[in-house]
């Protein structure tokens, strides 16, 4: 008689429900725990003001590959609308169309050379193949080699700074090259347009849905199952549960932040430990925002000005649909920061206050009345910093401990984070060590 392969994975978010996936298409037997009362993580929904949508801001692009697989085993791909949507820059005060080659050549802050250079920069790093090499230049050198001083000051350093704060220096080539070879990957499909897309509903109904047919293969689902600490003797696993509950297991296998996981596994091997600490997190801060009307046609704007307190601005309803959203506009004003950063302590209400100034000046046209709610949500370890040599520090998949894994974004080393790469890697990681 054929005996039946057991796994455990800790973390019910994307990536450990696509891992489960994985896993029982292999034969394998899946308890998936998730410390929440609601499986999904970063793509998980919440309500505002009587709208349900996601807590923080995802989109589906044409060549989400993985991801378009999964909504077509789910049965959603006919729910997947697509869009064409235009892109912000806000510089020096000032709102600009950044949506086509005309508008670029437009853009005021940036000489005609510097706009050759910056177009240049873009190009070269879409046709790299290489990306190990980059790992070993620091970002912004690579950045002013290729756009001059110039440019960089103008437009990289602020955008770099918005996204990684001062980490930047610690950063390296490789996560620039990752961000542009995203935004172009349809192009070398032969498309001329990166299409943006959305399901019905949002990531709840993909969640939804993927719970569901989860369950119906088997997989059990333990929700508020907070991990206290794993215990191994004799290649067998105990899970101790901050609720009481224990469970006995011959694999386990991590999808939680690397630096989370000595905090959960009190007998973790030193070296191990010490791989997975030296790993460095972004946090991000992302307040949600319902309006009466749109601030902007743009889906994305990007911001220089030091000053302004968010990364930048996503009008989801400029892709999505109003009817969504009651009919109001929903915007997300995301901050990316160190884990340890003061705007992850600040109450909601001074974080707002604060926002909300910055969104009246920058929109002239919106009056304090047309904000109807807002409501931040916090993650103080969302992705891990590509920093020089990234690839090569990286803790191994397998730990020593027979029947331990790890599994989770920070092996994302050649693009950036996003629901689509995070499918890929439990793919990856299923096919290489199951």
């Amino acid at each position: 008689m054929t005996q039946v392969k057991k796994a455990s994975i800790i973390g019910g978010g994307m990536l450990g429900m696509s891992l489960a996936l994985d896993l029982i298409k292999k034969g394998y037997q899946v308890d998936l725990f998730e410390a929440s009362a609601n499986p999904g993580g970063l793509a998980e929904p919440w309500n505002l003001d009587g709208v349900r949508w996601d807590k923080f801001y995802h989109v589906i692009l044409l060549s989400d590959l993985n991801t378009r697989k999964l909504l077509k085993e789910l049965g959603l791909s006919d729910q997947l609308i697509w869009g064409e949507t235009q892109t912000g820059f806000y510089t020096n005060g000032k709102l600009y169309s950044m949506s086509n080659t005309l508008e670029f050549f437009q853009f005021p802050p940036l000489t005609l050379i510097d706009k050759f250079r910056l177009g240049l920069t873009i190009l070269a790093a879409s046709r790299i193949k290489n990306w190990k090499k980059l790992e070993k230049q620091n970002v912004a050198d690579w950045l002013k080699k290729w756009s001059g001083k110039r440019t960089f000051e103008k437009i990289w350093l602020p955008l770099l700074r918005a996204k990684l704060g001062e980490l930047y220096k610690q950063t390296s080539a490789a996560f620039i090259w990752a961000t542009i070879q995203r935004m172009y990957a349809a192009r070398r499909s032969g498309l001329k347009k990166e299409m943006f897309g959305y399901v019905e509903g949002g990531y709840q109904t993909i969640i939804h849905q993927l719970v569901a047919y989860l369950k119906n293969q088997g997989v059990r689902i333990h929700t508020a199952h907070r991990l206290k600490d794993l215990v191994s003797s004799n290649g067998k696993h105990k899970l101790v549960f901050e609720n009481g509950m224990e469970y006995e297991t011959p694999t386990v296998i991590f999808t939680t932040p690397s630096r989370v996981i000595p905090e959960l596994w009190s007998d973790m091997p030193e070296k191990e430990r010490r791989l997975h600490q030296a790993i460095q997190y972004m946090g991000v801060s992302c307040t949600s925002m319902l309006l009466k009307k749109s601030i902007s046609p743009y889906y994305v704007t990007n911001i220089t000005d030091g000053h302004i307190p968010f990364t930048g601005v996503i009008e989801m309803s400029a892709l999505v649909d109003k009817k969504n959203f009651n009919g109001n506009a929903l915007v997300y004003l995301p901050k990316y920061v160190d884990p340890g950063d003061q705007i992850l302590k600040k109450s909601d209400h001074t974080l707002h206050e604060e926002f909300k100034s910055r969104i009246l000046e920058m929109y002239p046209h919106i009056r304090e009345d047309d904000i109807l709610t807002m409501k931040t949500a916090k993650a103080p370890m969302v992705f891990a910093l590509n920093t020089l040599n990234y690839s090569n520090s990286l803790p191994p998949v397998k730990s020593e401990v027979e029947g331990v894994y790890y599994a989770n974004t920070a092996f994302i080393t050649n693009g950036t984070l996003n629901v689509n790469e995070t499918i890929g890697i439990a793919k990856k990681i299923a096919n290489q060590y199951f």
